[in-house]
């Protein structure tokens, strides 16, 4: 035991010396939120359309998209999907073409070319931003799965069952601009665009197929809209200006829609489309803003789509407060104040579902002050508890995000991540990839199972508060045949299970309870030899657990940290993952840079550079903390 908890000791402090270092003036860790290439090419086609000179940006872009193609010719959303990911490949060769910086006859683009050729070409393209981006520059026609939904669905009330306020925040913000596209049939192409005429493989025959229940919820829509009185023209003027005005009421203080790169560059070339000239300010705000999301690491250059700053910074600070560092540290204090800086005080669509009820959440990003989410405000308010025990305001702070996030609770018992009570499954049925996971914003276990352990450890509350019976109710109920838990916006199944493990601990359910040991004993089943755990971004795709063969940092971290809060002693599996977590944090290889953040199933994953320090620090904090009851606060070796 004293060997390990050595191990553990120093561990713990280089981590956190590590994070001290890096924590920035103003309070705040700065981390890079990678996203794969398809924003980079975004980016590219972008800039050239609009003949915005950053050469020095396109050329990092460019060389960084190259840098990821495959031997096979293609491009990969994760190191294990199998045969290559065609719209991401697309995405590449179009950008890399369009920069100027590759030519046709280049060794990697006729490789490039090849593979897209072998997989069908532009016809089989699925991901809907990469059909918005071919069609917005002319590359093809506006595909059906858009463009049948009509632009008047912007007008419908949120009293009509299916309208625009029923699809989850996200979805909203790409579609509005995607539908004003559309129904413009807007496409711009200058001298420079490279014409993909070769990727029109079989171009016979290329029209969409469209699900009975996909027009099913068309019907739906339209039967809202025979309830305006007016002619065809008039209404569907006034559903342009309702779009456009819609989009110009979410843009934040940096130029951005909503604060996400990808909805920002649907905006731009919605505004183009009307009419708005490519000088005019709100563009060039917008693409300035999307300049402010680039990010430099080991000599290559990437657009984030949306800055993880508030998420990195308020994670870091309650890892840190869990290993000992005291809660007077100039470091923890000056993080809460700058956690503090950032929580929303403005009413925005989460109201629409949740009225009456007043600010108090957090978003994502630093420039996020209109879409906060159950998930950040959750970490925010545990990292600044310390302060608002000594500061009046602070603990007014800290009472109105917990206000919020129980009034965020879905009618079903759990939360979810933006919205409340968006979960229309007729949504899904659009023939939108993506749309089961994108259209809607459902009670998920991830997020259900980190408020509930919030509740119960940070607000100390159990379940002897109505509220708390429904939450674990609700994650009991969805568990999964085999003990785990399915997790949004993590991969995936690990990350569910550790999420509902320790959220149903930290309400006081039992470690006996069947429900926690059918979940440890899953995690147990799927510990690699190694002693670490490792699962592949395919899990969330096909719905099932899929090893990654290997073991992540973040994933053991997850792992570990569940099982730790279920076993009342340390057991040989949990003390082998232990020095597998340990040993990872010296290693830099592809398993410490595996994307283990979910974004949209099949198409979007995330590399969270922080993941390595923040994961792992609190699982050994959590050991130490059960396992070597009574101990002081950590000696940090380093004093700023």
């Amino acid at each position: 035991m004293g060997s390990i908890l050595s191990k553990i000791d120093e561990a713990i402090d280089h981590l956190t010396s590590t994070l001290i270092r890096q924590q920035h003036p103003d309070g705040a860790w700065h981390f890079c939120f990678e996203n794969g290439t398809a924003i980079d090419a975004y980016v590219i086609i972008l800039f050239r359309t609009l003949n915005i000179q950053s050469e020095a940006l396109i050329r990092q872009l460019h060389d960084r998209i190259l840098a990821g193609q495959q031997p096979e010719g293609c491009w990969k959303l994760y190191s294990d999907e199998e045969e290559g990911n065609l719209s991401a490949s697309i995405e590449a060769y179009y950008a890399l073409l369009y920069s100027g910086y590759s030519q046709l006859t280049d060794e990697p683009i006729q490789r490039a070319k090849h593979f897209i050729q072998s997989k069908g070409g532009l016809r089989k393209v699925t991901s809907t931003l990469t059909k918005a981006i071919l069609a917005a520059t002319g590359q093809i026609k506006w595909p059906a799965s858009i463009s049948s939904i009509p632009l008047e669905v912007m007008l419908l009330p949120p009293s009509v069952p299916i309208n625009i306020f029923e699809f989850s925040g996200y979805a909203r913000v790409h579609l509005a601009p995607m539908l004003i596209m559309a129904d413009r049939h807007f496409s711009m192409k200058t001298a420079q665009t490279p014409e993909l005429h070769d990727l029109h493989v079989n171009r016979i025959n290329t029209g969409e197929q469209h699900s009975r229940e996909h027009q099913e919820a068309l019907d739906s829509i339209r039967s809202g809209l025979n309830r305006f009185i007016g002619s065809p023209r008039s209404i569907h003027d006034a559903a342009v200006k309702k779009a456009e005005q819609f989009i110009l009421q979410r843009i934040e203080s940096d130029g951005t829609l909503y604060s996400y790169a990808s909805s920002t560059i649907l905006m731009i070339f919605s505004l183009l489309a009307l009419g708005y000239d490519k000088h005019h300010p709100l563009i060039t705000d917008a693409t300035q803003g999307i300049k402010a999301m680039h990010w430099s690491f080991d000599g290559k250059t990437t657009i984030q789509n949306s800055p993880s700053t508030v998420w990195d910074t308020a994670l870091v600070a309650y890892a840190m407060q869990e290993s000992g560092v005291p809660d007077d540290h100039i470091a923890i204090r000056r993080a809460a104040v700058y956690l503090l800086s950032r929580q929303h005080h403005k009413t925005a669509d989460w109201t629409i579902h949740n009225p009456d009820i007043p600010p108090g959440g957090w978003g994502f990003s630093e420039t996020n002050t209109i879409n906060p989410d159950v998930d950040d405000t959750t970490a925010a308010l545990r990292a600044i508890k310390s302060l608002s025990r000594t500061d009046p305001s602070c603990r007014e702070s800290w009472n109105r995000g917990l206000n919020w996030v129980l009034s965020m609770q879905n009618e079903d018992g759990g939360w979810p991540a933006f919205e409340k009570n968006t979960n229309k499954e007729i949504l899904t049925w659009l023939a939108i990839d993506g749309a089961k996971s994108a259209a809607i914003d459902p009670s998920e276990a991830d997020l259900t199972g980190r408020t509930l352990e919030y509740l119960g450890n940070f607000a100390g509350l159990d379940n002897r508060y109505k509220f708390i019976q429904r939450g674990t109710q609700w994650l009991i109920k969805h568990q999964e045949k085999d003990g785990s838990w399915y997790g949004r916006w993590g991969i995936c199944y690990i990350y569910g299970t550790w999420a509902a493990l320790t959220g149903l601990r930290a309400t006081g359910i039992s470690s006996n309870h069947e429900a926690l040991q059918k979940g440890a004993k899953w995690l147990l089943s799927i510990q690699n030899a190694d002693g670490g755990w490792g699962e592949s971004c395919s899990s969330d795709r096909l719905l099932r657990y899929v090893p990654l063969g290997d073991s992540t940092p973040s994933q053991t971290a997850w792992a570990l940290d569940a099982l730790i809060a279920v076993h009342p002693q340390p057991t040989a599996e949990i003390n082998k993952g232990i020095y597998r977590l340990i040993a990872s944090l010296q290693e830099d290889k592809w398993m410490t840079t595996y994307p283990t953040g979910a974004g949209l199933p099949g198409s979007y994953y995330s590399h969270y550079h922080s993941y390595r320090y923040i994961w792992p620090l609190l699982t050994l904090s959590h050991y130490r903390k059960k396992y070597e009851p009574g101990r002081l606060e950590i000696q940090l070796r380093y004093t700023p």
